[in-house]
């Protein structure tokens, strides 16, 4: 079991990983003009959810991507050059999570404050055609995401000086739930019996999760990226893989086609979990996992659940 930290420590760990960050790179305080509020554009549905938490009705907040969109294949429309060259401040991920965005955001040639808020983690690695590269999926681990949440608000805060206050209240109430997550999560994890902490998904987006909470990933359909097409060998592989492995279920994502991973669980025997696993995006408004902490608590219980293990209801408060 990982040494888990209270709120007020992880609060110090992401100040001081905000201000390495923030070193040398001069004073960013530009405040919006009286009467207006800061323009704010993210990416991902993810970091939309934790950026909304932290700017409330301080902020004009524009996400581009939908709910259930796939940042790693997205193809940016003319919509989102302009809000991109009207924002003041632009939050992604990072590690090429979303490429197409990327590269368009490095083109904005006006005065945003390009915020890769993924990148204030220290990431883990894959190997990918003989090279070793950032795994995107930072957010699988909460504690990362105390350290993000602490990133957008400091940018905020440094931006719009005026709602520092604001901006200050609404991310130490969400760090105070991450913290509750993060302990709920592993908890849950560890009703699974140990030789059943196994986990076999579409894509390689769980890393993170796996290695905070106590499971091992021993096998995907697809590597990093859901650019990849898999193999009809690569196919017939991971059904030997469940086979050897024992897993009573794996598991779908709700980004991707969930057929050729039934293909596996059918041909292995095994049963494919419901609900299917929120990867790279939350869900629609409405679903079990239409906000970040939503998601990770769906998908924990589908995890749990389906190998054996229990869970128990999420209090937020």
């Amino acid at each position: 079991m990982r040494m888990s930290l209270n709120v007020s420590q992880k609060l110090g760990v992401a100040v001081l990983a905000t201000l390495s960050v923030l070193t040398g790179c001069g004073d960013r305080s530009v405040s919006p003009t009286d009467g207006d509020r800061l323009d704010v554009v993210s990416t991902s549905t993810i970091i939309t959810d934790w950026v909304d938490r932290v700017g409330g009705e301080a902020i004009e907040h524009q996400g581009i991507l939908d709910p259930g969109a796939d940042p790693h294949v997205y193809e940016p429309v003319p919509q989102d050059s302009i809000a991109l060259e009207n924002a003041d401040v632009i939050f992604y991920n990072g590690y090429n999570l979303e490429p197409g965005l990327i590269k368009l955001i490095e083109g904005v040639g006006t005065g945003a404050e390009k915020v890769p808020v993924g990148e204030v983690v220290k990431p883990l690695d894959f190997e990918y055609r003989g090279q070793t590269e950032p795994d995107p999926h930072v957010w699988g681990d909460v504690e990362n995401v105390v350290v993000m949440v602490e990133e957008i608000r400091a940018v905020l805060v440094e931006r719009d000086p005026d709602n520092a206050d604001t901006y200050t209240e609404n991310a130490t109430a969400l760090a105070e739930e991450l913290q509750r997550l993060d302990l709920w999560i592993e908890r849950q994890i560890a009703t699974i019996p140990e030789n059943q902490r196994k986990l076999i998904t579409t894509h390689d987006a769980f890393q993170y999760y796996a290695s905070a909470y106590g499971l091992d990933v021993v096998g995907t359909l697809i590597g990093i990226s859901t650019e990849e097409q898999p193999s009809a060998q690569t196919v017939q592989q991971l059904v030997e893989n469940v086979k050897e492995t024992g897993v009573p279920a794996i598991f779908a994502e709700t980004t991707i086609n969930p057929q050729l991973i039934s293909t596996v669980a059918e041909e292995a025997g095994v049963a494919l979990a419901e609900p299917e696993l929120y990867s790279d995006s939350i869900g629609a408004v409405g679903s079990e996992g239409d906000s970040y902490i939503k998601m990770m608590v769906s998908n924990t219980c589908s995890i749990a659940n389906a190998l054996g293990g229990e869970c128990t209801p999420f209090e937020t408060e």
